[in-house]
């Protein structure tokens, strides 16, 4: 990628990259209320063990990619926050469906 010429190309480049962000949060929403339906209460939609293993994972991909692992670190724990916020509502509207072979 060449180094861009202008603030506004710097920022039509971040425009475009948040417009490939968010499509991917949706195909990550979509998997996130995929598994909600496996999850039979608020501690296994908590899952901290997990939590802390995602958040590991991003941090040594960063690394390995040129992202600081502690920006990594804080957008994955506010992002997981998120999700977690997301499930905990589906789950209290009982709009999270139970999917065959879950444990419900």
């Amino acid at each position: 990628m060449s180094d861009p010429a202008s603030l506004a190309e710097v920022r039509s480049r971040i425009d475009a990259l948040d417009g490939e962000l968010v499509r991917l949060l949706a195909d990550r929403q979509a998997l996130v209320r995929r598994a909600a339906a496996f999850k039979a209460d608020e501690q296994a939609v908590r899952a901290p063990g997990r939590v802390e293993q995602v958040v590991e994972a991003a941090r040594a991909r960063a690394a390995g990619a040129g992202l600081s692992p502690e920006v990594a670190e804080a957008v994955w724990r506010a992002m997981i926050a998120a999700f977690i916020d997301l499930e905990l509502a589906e789950h209290k509207a009982g709009t999270a469906e139970p999917r065959p072979g879950n444990r419900h």
